[in-house]
């Protein structure tokens, strides 16, 4: 086989193959095969048809079909493999040459990862956030704590922003009770923010036992978008009581005896995750500092096709919710034009970041060893809420294990360009990713000692 490749753009080669007859031998003997088992030829049984009958009977072009058919996406394959692109989309295959018992030609147009050189990134400074943990955090700490733990109780007065009120609700169309919008003893936030435009507004300054109407427009089932009256019948107005932060509320909210033993965790918990914190940060911003420096032309397939995904996930979430579209991003205090540019630039951004530490994942030779694997897939389950032997049965049914064993590689990829920047944090201080990890990890800290004059350093032991 022979392949030649021509540069259409940055983005996409054209490959032209050419292919010797005989290494077409094992798809046609598997082509005679299939086609003697699909046609019906008196005094034979199905299967046991000779080739020369098959040609006799139904042609020669029958078989070729059915070889090609079977041979060119493998030998694609291969020819991807020879002249070392990295295809980013589906091939548009062409067969322009036969010639019968000597030699095919196909054409395989396809959008790659364009070439690129990733610029040194040893000793890139970058800046994180401090991990010096404040009052104010142990104290925000503590209010969250309390939020948590407070109690509601009714009171004799109107509804005030951040009270609760129980209450009925019905809608109306044109004087008609619409079934489907209703709701019977409903707990709510005044001034939470709900979907249902003009709420908290109607329910400020309502007590118990009031009722008012308002119009707005319906956010679900077969009349969303529909404008209507809903009338609010307030049954309870409750206010939330926080509990007094004393040692009686640290037995309550933790395993501790005092308040000051549970402020002391607070801190600490606080400080460890203000330094796992500057780990991902140092990461992420050595990986923004080196895109930075790289220009990549990005293949349009391969932009399409991310894009496209986001706004089906998208379309899936707004189905799943059961809201208009109008309500959803309303929630979300977006729209759908601010969502759509999010998703070109973060498509972009994606398609990018993934170029790059692919290209680092080969250059340190990275790799996933099964127990990375195995936690990989034990992590994830966790956080779907599933069996893990679950999670690797739907992994593997469902060919993603590839996938999977990619994001383990350029999370590794992007460690690597973490450790090798030069971190500070916001007040200044320099940032010893090494020493953090040993902490979190409960390992303790060694100092480096010089090696002696005689001594190698390690790295170059290693390398002798």
């Amino acid at each position: 086989m022979k392949t030649a490749v021509e540069e259409l753009s940055p983005t996409r080669v054209k490959l032209t193959v050419e292919v010797p007859f005989d290494e077409l031998r094992p798809s046609m003997d598997a082509a005679y095969k299939k086609v003697a088992q699909q046609v019906r030829v008196p005094g034979f049984r199905p299967g046991k048809v000779p080739a020369r009958i098959i040609e006799q009977r139904f042609g020669r072009a029958v078989v070729l079909e059915e070889t090609l058919n079977d041979a060119v996406p493998k030998l694609y394959g291969q020819a991807v493999d020879e002249v070392d692109v990295f295809p980013v989309s589906q091939p548009d295959i062409e067969v322009t040459r036969i010639d019968d018992g000597e030699q095919i030609e196909f054409t395989a147009e396809v959008d790659i990862r364009p070439n690129f050189e990733v610029p040194d990134y040893a000793g890139a400074e970058v800046t994180v956030d401090s991990a010096e943990v404040s009052d104010e955090d142990v104290d925000g700490q503590l209010d969250g704590l309390r939020q948590r733990f407070a109690t509601l109780t009714g009171v004799e007065r109107a509804a005030a922003n951040g009270d609760f009120v129980i209450m009925d609700l019905r809608a109306e169309i044109n004087g008609e009770n619409i079934e489907e919008q209703q709701a019977s003893e409903v707990s709510y936030e005044v001034g939470a923010g709900s979907v249902l435009q003009g709420l908290d507004t109607a329910l400020e300054g309502m007590s118990a036992g009031d009722e008012k109407s308002f119009k707005t427009e319906l956010v679900g089932g077969e009349n969303a978008g529909d404008e209507a009256d809903v009338i609010i019948s307030v049954k309870a107005v409750k206010e939330k009581v926080l509990p007094e932060l004393d040692d009686e509320f640290a037995q309550l909210a933790s395993e501790f005896d005092t308040l000051d033993e549970l402020k002391n965790s607070i801190r600490e918990q606080s400080r460890r995750n203000k330094l796992i914190d500057q780990v991902v940060q140092a990461r992420e911003n050595a990986l923004d500092s080196l895109l930075e420096k790289i220009d990549i032309p990005l293949p349009e397939s391969a932009l399409k096709a991310e894009v496209d995904a986001r706004k089906h996930n998208l379309d899936h979430q707004i189905a799943e919710s059961g809201l208009s579209r109008d309500a959803f991003f309303r929630l979300y205090q977006t729209s759908e034009e601010e969502r759509f540019a999010e998703f070109d630039n973060g498509s972009a951004k994606a398609l990018k970041v993934g170029f790059v530490l692919d290209k680092i994942v080969k250059s340190e030779e990275l790799g996933v060893s099964e127990q990375e694997l195995t936690n990989f897939v034990v992590r994830r389950a966790m956080e779907m809420g599933v069996q893990p032997n679950e999670l690797a049965k739907h992994l593997a049914d469902n060919d993603q294990l590839t996938l999977a064993m990619v994001e383990i590689v350029r999370d590794k990829a992007k460690s690597v360009l973490g450790d090798a920047a030069k971190v500070v944090d916001s007040e200044g201080n320099d940032v010893d990713l090494k020493a953090i990890y040993a902490e979190i990890n409960g390992e303790e800290v060694v100092e480096e000692e010089a090696p002696a004059e005689d001594e190698a350093p390690a790295e170059d032991k290693a390398q002798a």
